[in-house]
């Protein structure tokens, strides 16, 4: 038996596995240590992840990885830089625009849509509807929000050292996104040449498939998130309603769920056109806007940009954050999808190697049957023997 020939060693046998239980948990009690200096580090690598496909076009295309980087990063620059300044001045006039609008909608639920409702289902909805209630109820969390708000920023104001921590790791974030996109290939070279060589082709397996999880999702799902969320907002604010902007973004972050952002788009989208305009036709247009949403969405942009990659369940996504979140705040809603993707890829790798397995039975169960079949060839081809004989 030559050597290439050899079986190769059982990367995860028994003495093996409590090893890799071991490295994991004093991985995790590592990043739990290191988590208030983690983030940029987090942020940084998400970011030179995202532009590492258009850095390798790049290079296909004939120039050196550097002006590679130089390119995607400040392209991705000026992306960032742009969205912050049209996003938040937006945000914020539809923030004030959704406060101004309650004390409209409660009139229109008094008014119109309780009526509405008694008459047609024959039921007694003006004692349990308080709108009044419900908007002061709004309002009260809505200062005092403000208020905690303010007492964090004057006390991050007072702190010196607070203030120049967080404009440090704000710094850091572009400097260390450069170098990770410069570099990363030859980081992850040098990672891979420190694996035990017994698990070295399984990890870069695993490590693979978790990218192309990841990617599904992000590069995918994502990009048809952002995109229905513009198209709802964009169409919603050219039909007259004045929160279109602030529901499409609502719409486009829960859009990773199949239908939700289209059933809640369209039920925020239908109340704040009959409490604004209260007519058929702004009705029509709204729903033709969320009509020509899925439209795009089934014929265009999930074929194109999500089309046959295998990506993250919403219950994973939703799930992923929550659990991050609350173990280790906002680095653990960062770290939540990277988590889920490795996590999905060595759950269905623990498939695989059970089906396998002589505990699920797999090679007996195959045995057993393949005998019926010879026994039934047999009998085929001994049929003629014996008509033959009779003859």
């Amino acid at each position: 038996m030559t050597a290439s020939s050899a079986p190769r060693p059982d990367p995860f046998s028994d003495r093996r596995r409590w090893q890799w239980l071991a490295l994991a948990a004093a991985v995790g009690v590592l990043v739990w240590l290191l988590a208030p200096i983690l983030t940029p580090f987090v942020v940084s690598a998400g970011l030179a992840w995202l532009g590492e496909p258009l850095v390798r076009r790049l290079e296909k295309g004939g120039r050196s990885r550097s002006i590679a980087v130089l390119l995607v990063f400040s392209l991705m620059t000026l992306v960032i830089v742009l969205a912050v300044l049209l996003l938040i001045p937006l945000i914020e006039n539809q923030v004030s625009k959704f406060i101004d609008w309650l004390p409209r909608f409660g009139a229109w639920l008094t008014g119109s849509a309780v009526p509405w409702a008694e008459q047609r289902f024959n039921i007694d909805l003006a004692g349990y509807v308080d709108p009044s209630a419900i908007i002061e109820l709004l309002k009260q969390h809505w200062q005092e929000a403000g208020g905690i708000a303010a007492t964090v920023f004057g006390g991050v104001s007072k702190s010196g050292l607070a203030v120049l921590g967080w404009i440090a790791n704000l710094a850091l974030i572009p400097v260390v996104t450069f170098y990770f996109m410069r570099d990363g290939a030859g980081m992850l070279a040098k990672v891979r040449d420190l694996l035990p060589r017994p698990v070295e082709p399984v990890v870069s397996q695993l490590t693979h498939e978790s990218d192309q999880v990841l990617g599904g999702f992000i590069r995918g799902q994502l990009s048809v998130m952002i995109s229905l969320g513009a198209i709802y907002a964009i169409g919603l604010t050219a039909v007259g309603v004045d929160l279109g902007i602030l529901i499409g973004i609502v719409a486009g972050l829960v859009s990773f769920v199949p239908y939700l952002g289209a059933i809640v788009g369209l039920g925020a989208a239908v109340i704040a056109t009959l409490v604004q305009h209260g007519d058929l036709m702004h009705l029509a247009l709204v729903l033709g806007v969320f009509g020509l949403g899925q439209l795009l969405e089934s014929f265009w942009l999930t074929p194109w940009l999500v089309g046959d990659k295998i990506g993250l369940h919403p219950v994973a996504v939703i799930f992923a954050i929550m659990a991050g979140g609350q173990l280790f705040g906002f680095l653990g809603v960062l770290l939540a999808l990277p988590f889920a993707a490795v996590l999905v890829v060595v759950l269905r790798y623990a498939h695989a190697r059970y089906t396998a397995s002589q505990l699920y039975g797999a090679g007996d169960a195959d045995a057993a049957m393949a005998e019926p079949s010879v026994i039934i060839v047999e009998s085929v081809h001994a049929r003629p023997l014996d008509a033959d004989e009779d003859k």
